[in-house]
């Protein structure tokens, strides 16, 4: 949904909900979740991996996502929460 308006997440933090609900996503698929280029989601990524907020694992061809949910946050506002609690609210895990 691009209707020109502001939203309250970032690029960045769109990015990490779609990675944490789907690990296994593809560039492709982040992008077109998030409403982004491909390009731009690998900067994204390039930039949470070496922040210490996601890890990347090579399986075969693929890249599998974790999401570091002890990391905090980095405005000072909002630095004493982390980034699991974020997601808690934002994507939630599945339960089995």
């Amino acid at each position: 949904m691009d209707d020109g308006r502001w939203t309250f997440l970032s690029n960045h933090g769109h990015v990490v909900v779609a990675l944490a609900r789907d690990p296994d996503a593809r560039t492709r698929d982040v992008a077109e979740v998030v409403g982004i280029t491909e390009r731009a989601v690998q900067q994204i990524v390039h930039d949470l991996v070496e922040q210490g907020y996601l890890k990347r694992t090579k399986v075969g061809r693929r890249n599998n996502y974790t999401v570091v949910r002890s990391a905090h946050l980095r405005h000072r506002q909002v630095s004493r929460v982390t980034l699991g609690t974020f997601l808690d609210l934002l994507a939630p895990a599945p339960h089995p």
